[in-house]
C-alpha cells in the first residue's frame, strides 16, 4: 500500500531560500504540492531557483527578505500573503556563523550571529503566526485555519561544538523558542517544531569536506559521512503536513547519530 503526503492548496513561506537547506526545502515543498514563497536578500539566486522549480512544474514565489530588519520582515510577509495567499507553513531557515574561540568572539561576532539567527528567527516566526492566530480566531480570513511552524536549529544547539561556541548559544535559543511558541500557540491548531540538522553537504561548505580539516572531522562522526540536504526531506515534509497534528513542540535531531 503505497503512502503518499500532499501538500496542494498550502502556501509555503521558506527564509534563507537562496542556497543550501533552504533552496532543497522549497524544491521539496513544491514537489509536495505547496505554493513556496522564496525568501532571502539573494533576489537574484531566488529568481534562478524558481525558475528551477517552475520548470519541473512547481508554483514558487520570490520575496526580498532581510531577517535581521524588523520593517522588511513585515513587509516581506504582507507581500506573500497579498501576492500568493495566506501562509499556512514557515520555514525558519535563515542563519550564520563565524568561527572562533569564546574568548576571540567580538560584540559585532555575536550581534551577526543572534541578529539573524535567534532575532530574526523570532521575528519571522512572530509576524507569521500572528497572522495564523488571526485566522484561527476568526478575525482574518482564511479557509485553512492553523498553521504549522518549522524552525531550522542544529544539532549543534543540542551539543556543544568548540570554535562556534556563540553558534551553539544561538541555536539553543532556537530550541527554547520552539517550545515556548508551541505551548503558547498549539491551542490554536499551530505546531510549531524544530529540525536540528547535523552535518550537511551543501554548496557552502562542499569543499570543506575535502581538505584534511574536514577528513578529520567526518572520520569523528558515528557513521563516518555527511548527511545530503536530501536527508532531510522526508522529515520536513512529515511536519508541514496535517498528519503531524500530534506533534507538537518537537526538537528532532536528524544528524545520523551524533549527537547521542
Amino acid at each position: 500500500m503505497a503512502y503518499s503526503i500532499d501538500l496542494s492548496g498550502r502556501v509555503a513561506f521558506i527564509t534563507g531560500a537562496s542556497s543550501g537547506l533552504g533552496a532543497q526545502f522549497a524544491r521539496t515543498l513544491a514537489s509536495a504540492g505547496a505554493a513556496v514563497v522564496l525568501a532571502s536578500r539573494r533576489v537574484e539566486k531566488l529568481k534562478e531557483l524558481r525558475a528551477t522549480i517552475d520548470g519541473e512544474g512547481g508554483d514558487a514565489h520570490v520575496i526580498e527578505l532581510d531577517v535581521t530588519d524588523h520593517d522588511s520582515i513585515k513587509s516581506a510577509v504582507a507581500h506573500a500573503e497579498t501576492e500568493v495567499g495566506s501562509i499556512d507553513i514557515l520555514v525558519n531557515n535563515s542563519g550564520v556563523s563565524t568561527t572562533q574561540r569564546i574568548q576571540d568572539v567580538t560584540p559585532d561576532d555575536f550581534d551577526y550571529i543572534f541578529n539573524t539567527n535567534v532575532k530574526g528567527a523570532f521575528f519571522v516566526a512572530q509576524e507569521v503566526g500572528k497572522r495564523m492566530l488571526a485566522r484561527a480566531k476568526g478575525t482574518a480570513p482564511g479557509s485553512y485555519t492553523g498553521g504549522r511552524i518549522i524552525n531550522i536549529a542544529s544539532m549543534a544547539g543540542l551539543r556543544v561544538l568548540p570554535q562556534i561556541g556563540a553558534y551553539c548559544m544561538s541555536k539553543s535559543a532556537v530550541v527554547q523558542m520552539t517550545k515556548a511558541m508551541a505551548l503558547e500557540w498549539g491551542r490554536f491548531g499551530i505546531n510549531v517544531n524544530a529540525i536540528c540538522p547535523g552535518y550537511i553537504d551543501t554548496e557552502i561548505n562542499h569543499r570543506h569536506w575535502q581538505t584534511e580539516a574536514g577528513q578529520k572531522l567526518i572520520q569523528m562522526l558515528p557513521r563516518k559521512r555527511v548527511g545530503q540536504p536530501q536527508d532531510l526531506d522526508a522529515l520536513l515534509v512529515m511536519l508541514c503536513s496535517d498528519q503531524s497534528h500530534f506533534i507538537n513542540g518537537a526538537v528532532i535531531a536528524a544528524d545520523d547519530g551524533f549527537g547521542v
